[in-house]
């Protein structure tokens, strides 16, 4: 995205106007940001300064998206009210849709969009989970993660696109288009990549871990999505759990200040990740160049009252602030918060709309990799006398979004507005479809048993493999291994279909399938696998991540991947059949 200069000059002014005027006390609250509810009253917002608000895990603001809208009004109503009227930024984990809200257009996790490899989809995705922040009461949203995920035991690989640097750099781009549009267009928000950097490229995968990449690696294979999306004007990058070569990234200096600051030109906000101003060392976050801090759970006394002393005492200097204060300032204007502080009521109608059901479906169907048709069994006929559908994920919306959805670790109930893809079979099918849930009433005379397995939601490093409050595995659990043994091996034609937030080793259940698909976390449109099944459309998608062979395949700290070519996956990067 070309900057208007012309408007960039005046937003200066005003900020070199307003800089001035504040007190240190207010500069460090434009740097903080808070969970409502859970960090703050709504009289602490003026008092304390505040910044920004994010909504997460935690009380809801309301039923209704209008509710939502009228709390948010009301914060922005009392940050209006203080002596220099900043308004607030509002912030969402909107992953894939406005996953926080029940009711919203969910959309297959990032790993399915990679697995299209559809541009043009990807940015109308984004398109839309604008709006329906927008219409939920946000003006930033911390989207899209553009790690480069190389273990497949990390708990995030289904938040990213791809193993591949070109894949992701290129949906990158149409993600922050998506989103983020010319900035002050009041149907969409700030967009946010994260995580900075080197977060999925963790030794053995873990969440947090130690990056072990040399910087020359690091810039080939990690900085280009991040330097397509400072060319297009994102709005703010979010710094990493992680450590790279042992230092923390939260105050990592060289990468973020003199690196992506500097060198890259990004002119936006760096923001902290959850509670990064006391887990990563203080004063080193602002002083690596983290803008605004995530002051929750806890931390606002402590962020707001040490970053007083320490500018006091020189640990941390004025210019050091007043730099993160001007990109805050500049963003809130460039938004256009100043003169539209308020959300539109307008825009509600829109939430979960069949148009944007539509294009989640779309998403979904081009989503599906086939990676095994044995004798041509799909696409199935609709007119089949009888066919048994198996496995609790085919009739759970909350099983097949993963995570990040309605709730930050999942859930295994419906939500609102979703179809199951269990509803979406018996839609397309004529004959007899029965549910045979956990393979306990094996229906011998099926025509074809359609078997759905895969994990239970995980987000963060509650899914890392290993973790010690994890039950995850690269591998399936006995359950599902027997549903699939109930039917193939009475001899019915079986169609499994997994849904999984990442490649798993699934070797022996592929051999013993007639049909394989990796369905991913399709989201709230379930219909769409359905569709694809009963051949209403042919499978588009093509594999993100090299598919692993064995558990073996995990020893090394990389998984068979694109990046590494040392262990032979059992399907490659870009595999993937179709119909025609």
């Amino acid at each position: 995205m070309v900057r208007d200069k012309k408007a960039d000059s005046i937003i200066a002014s005003k900020i070199d106007a307003l800089l001035p005027l504040m007190t240190l006390e207010e500069k460090i609250g434009q740097m903080t940001q808070v969970r409502h509810f859970d960090d703050i009253t709504e009289e602490e917002v003026a008092t304390r300064f505040i910044g920004s608000i994010i909504h997460t895990e935690g009380s809801d603001p309301g039923k209704t998206a209008l509710d939502w809208q009228l709390k948010f009004k009301k914060f922005q109503e009392i940050a209006l009210s203080t002596r220099l009227g900043i308004p607030l930024l509002f912030g969402v984990d909107a992953v894939h849709g406005q996953n926080t809200f029940d009711g919203a257009t969910i959309f297959p996790h990032n790993i399915g969009l990679g697995a299209s490899g559809n541009a043009e989809l990807v940015k109308k995705a984004a398109s839309i989970t604008a709006l329906e922040a927008r219409a939920t009461g946000f003006n930033w949203v911390f989207s899209p993660c553009v790690a480069i995920p190389y273990n497949e035991k990390w708990g995030r690989v289904y938040e990213a696109f791809s193993e591949s640097t070109e894949l992701t750099t290129k949906l990158t781009r149409a993600s922050v288009e998506g989103h983020q549009g010319s900035f002050s267009d009041p149907r969409k928000v700030m967009a946010t990549t994260k995580h900075f950097i080197g977060d999925g490229a963790t030794d053995y995968g873990q969440e947090g871990g130690e990056t072990s990449l040399s910087r020359k690696e690091v810039n080939e294979y990690l900085l280009p999505p991040y330097k397509a999306a400072i060319e297009l004007g994102v709005g703010s990058v979010m710094t990493s759990f992680n450590t790279l070569n042992g230092i923390s990234m939260h105050a990592h200096k060289d990468l973020i200040t003199d690196t992506l600051k500097k060198e890259m030109k990004f002119d936006g906000i760096v923001v902290s990740d959850w509670k990064g101003y006391s887990k990563y060392g203080e004063n080193a976050t602002v002083n690596g160049g983290i803008d605004m801090v995530m002051a929750v759970d806890g931390d606002l006394e402590m962020f707001q009252k040490g970053l007083l002393e320490a500018v006091k005492k020189g640990e941390v200097s004025i210019d050091r602030i007043n730099d993160a204060v001007r990109r805050i300032l500049r963003q809130k204007y460039r938004l256009g918060l100043f003169e539209n502080p308020f959300p539109d009521p307008e825009l509600i109608q829109e939430i979960g709309s069949d148009e944007h059901r539509a294009v989640a479906r779309q998403a979904v169907r081009e989503s599906l990799v086939l990676l095994k048709n044995e004798k041509n069994i799909l696409p199935l006929e609709k007119i089949l006398p009888k066919i048994v559908v198996v496995g609790e994920h085919a009739d759970s919306a909350g099983l097949q979004s993963g995570g990040w959805t309605i709730d930050w670790q999942g859930a295994d109930r419906n939500y609102q507005g979703a179809t199951t893809i269990l509803e979406g079979i018996k839609k397309l099918a004529r004959g007899e479809v029965i549910y045979d849930q956990h393979a306990t009433n094996v229906q011998e005379d099926a025509d074809v048993a359609i078997i759905f397995i895969g994990e239970k939601p995980y987000a963060e490093f509650f899914g890392d493999v290993g973790h010690e409050v994890s039950d995850f595995e690269l591998f399936l659990t006995e359950s599902h291994k027997h549903y699939i043994d109930a039917y193939a091996n009475k001899g019915v034609k079986t169609v499994v279909v997994l849904l999984s937030g990442r490649p798993l080793v699934t070797t022996k259940e592929i051999d013993q399938s007639d049909a394989f698909v990796a369905a991913w976390l399709p989201g709230s449109e379930g219909d769409g696998v359905a569709e694809v099944l009963f051949g209403d459309h042919d499978f588009k998608g093509k594999l993100p991540h090299s598919w692993p062979k064995s558990i073996d395949d995990y020893k090394s700290k990389y998984g068979p991947n694109f990046w590494d070519d040392s262990i032979e996956p059992l399907f490659p990067f870009g595999f993937g059949l179709q119909y025609n």
